[in-house]
C-alpha cells in the first residue's frame, strides 16, 4: 500500500472510530481551557466485573484534573487515560465502597509518583476521619518512602473538606463546583455535583433515586452523567431485601431519561450501570429504554470513553 492509499484508508476509518477516540466537537471552536470528561469506570455495585471498572470519572480543564469518585482500581484507569498526573481535586459522592474504596490509595499512589503539591478532597462526613485513619494505617510505608526517597510528608499535602449541605462547593480559575443532596436510602448524605467549566457544564448524579434535586442541579447543563438501572435484569429476586434496596436506591434507565428531559440537558450519559457487565444488557437495550423519554443525545458509557 502506498502512502496516498494508506492516508485515504485512515481518513475513512476515522469516521467509524468509537466515541472515546474522537475529538469532542465544539460549537464555539477551540478554547484554551476546553474541558475533557473521561469515564474511568462505568459499572455500579461493589463486586468486581470483567467488562467494566468500578465507578469514577475525571473532568480535565487545561492541565488540571477533578476526579469524581474513586472505585477500586481508579489509579490504573487514570494512568490508562493518560491523566494520572493531572489529579488536583477529588470529589466523593457518598460513602459506599464502590465509590470511595480507593480514595486513600489514589492519593498514596499519586504521592509515590511525583506529588509535591496539595490535593484537596471533598465529600460527606466522616471524610476527614477516614483520611486520618488511612494515614495511620500506612504510617510505616509513608515513613520509609519519606526517608529513603526524599519525599515530602504526605498528610500535610492533603486537605479534606466535609460537605453536609447543598450549594457552593469550591471555585478556582477553571471551574465552579456546586452540589445537591440526593436521595440514596440508608446513606446519611449522598451528593450530586455540577461543574461549570469555561466551555460547558457537566453534572454527575452519583447514586440516587429519581430526584427533583438532580433535576434542579442539572438545569440547562450540557452533559448529565446519570446512574442507570435496567429493571428487567436487576439483581436479587423480587421481594428480597437486595431487590428492594436496588429499586429504592437507584434510578431506572427510563427515569434517568425523564430527569434529563425535565432538566433540559443536551446530552445524557448513562453510567454506573446495573447490571454492570456489557454482556448482561446491550447498548441497544439501554438506548431503547431511554429514547422514548429523552429526545437529546444519549450515550451509553464505556470505560475510558472521552467526550
Amino acid at each position: 500500500m502506498n502512502r496516498r492509499d494508506f492516508l485515504a484508508r485512515a481518513a475513512g476509518l476515522a469516521g467509524t472510530l468509537p466515541l472515546r477516540l474522537r475529538a469532542r466537537p465544539s460549537a464555539h471552536g477551540p478554547t484554551p481551557l476546553g474541558s475533557r470528561l473521561i469515564l474511568l469506570g462505568t459499572a455500579g455495585g461493589p463486586t468486581p466485573k470483567t467488562t467494566r471498572a468500578y465507578p469514577g470519572q475525571i473532568i480535565v480543564v487545561g492541565d488540571r484534573g477533578y476526579v469524581i469518585d474513586c472505585g477500586n482500581g481508579i489509579a490504573r484507569q487514570l494512568q490508562l487515560a493518560g491523566v494520572f498526573r493531572a489529579v488536583r481535586h477529588i470529589f466523593i459522592t457518598h460513602h459506599h465502597s464502590d465509590h470511595n474504596a480507593d480514595l486513600g490509595n489514589l492519593i498514596l499512589l499519586r504521592w509515590g509518583d511525583d506529588l509535591t503539591t496539595p490535593i484537596d478532597a471533598w465529600g460527606p462526613p466522616p471524610l476527614t476521619r477516614m483520611m486520618t485513619l488511612f494515614f495511620e494505617m500506612n504510617a510505616e510505608d509513608l515513613n520509609v518512602r519519606q526517608a529513603d526517597e526524599d519525599r515530602p510528608a504526605l498528610p500535610p499535602l492533603v486537605h479534606t473538606h466535609e460537605l453536609s449541605h447543598a450549594g457552593g462547593v469550591m471555585k478556582d480559575d477553571r471551574v465552579t463546583v456546586t452540589c445537591a443532596i440526593v436521595p440514596h436510602p440508608l446513606i446519611p448524605i449522598a451528593l450530586a455535583y455540577r461543574f461549570d467549566c469555561p466551555d460547558r457544564s457537566i453534572v454527575i448524579s452519583g447514586d440516587t433515586h429519581q430526584s427533583a434535586a438532580t433535576i434542579a442541579l442539572a438545569r440547562g447543563a450540557d452533559v448529565l452523567v446519570h446512574e442507570a438501572l435496567y429493571v428487567p435484569a436487576a439483581p436479587g429476586a423480587p421481594g428480597t431485601p437486595l431487590r428492594r434496596h436496588i429499586m429504592d436506591s437507584h434510578t431506572a434507565v427510563e427515569d434517568a431519561a425523564r430527569v434529563a428531559a425535565a432538566a433540559g440537558v443536551k446530552t445524557l450519559v448513562l453510567s454506573h450501570l446495573v447490571p454492570g457487565e456489557t454482556t448482561a444488557v446491550s447498548d441497544e437495550q439501554w438506548l431503547a429504554a431511554a429514547r422514548p423519554y429523552f429526545s437529546g443525545r444519549i450515550v451509553v458509557g464505556r470505560d475510558l470513553m472521552e467526550m
